[in-house]
């Protein structure tokens, strides 16, 4: 059930960082770099209507970019403490419904290469690798999930 993912508002921006953060703070031991969303604008990005939360407190979140033939998926997290509750599960079927809604019939994401956790939810979920690419000092695996209208 996605009902309880609503569009986050000014004042969950500590509560994104914060999840966010704990979500992305174990990587950067094993990546060598703080993750892009550890560096991201929540504040803007809240701003812009692209944050959606879950949880009272903010437990898990998106962060979502629609574009003209896909939904992006640039960020998903939940904190450390709620995994294994069906959050992750939740979020991607919102997405999944988002991306439906507005017609667009696909959704991209990209990870970091050494997130190898992710290499194997994602193709659970219906999202196919389409390529790897180093830009920088980040090497990403780009995924596709193709919609069914």
């Amino acid at each position: 059930m996605t009902d309880d993912i609503r569009l986050a508002e000014a004042e969950d921006e500590p509560a994104v960082k914060a999840v966010i953060d704990a979500a992305f703070h174990p990587y950067i031991e094993r990546i060598g770099i703080v993750p892009m969303p550890m560096e991201a604008d929540h504040a803007a990005n809240i701003t812009a209507g692209r944050v959606y939360v879950t949880g009272d407190p903010v437990v898990g979140l998106l962060v979502l970019e629609e574009h003209a033939d896909h939904l992006y998926l640039d960020i998903i997290a939940v904190h450390p403490n709620a995994h294994a509750q069906g959050i992750g599960r939740r979020l991607l079927a919102f997405v999944d419904a988002r991306a439906r809604a507005l017609g667009l019939p696909e959704i991209r994401l990209l990870t970091n290469a050494m997130m190898w956790e992710n290499q194997k939810i994602y193709p659970k979920y219906g999202y196919e690798l389409m390529e790897r690419r180093v830009e920088g000092p980040y090497d990403r695996l780009h995924y596709r999930k193709r919609l069914t209208p």
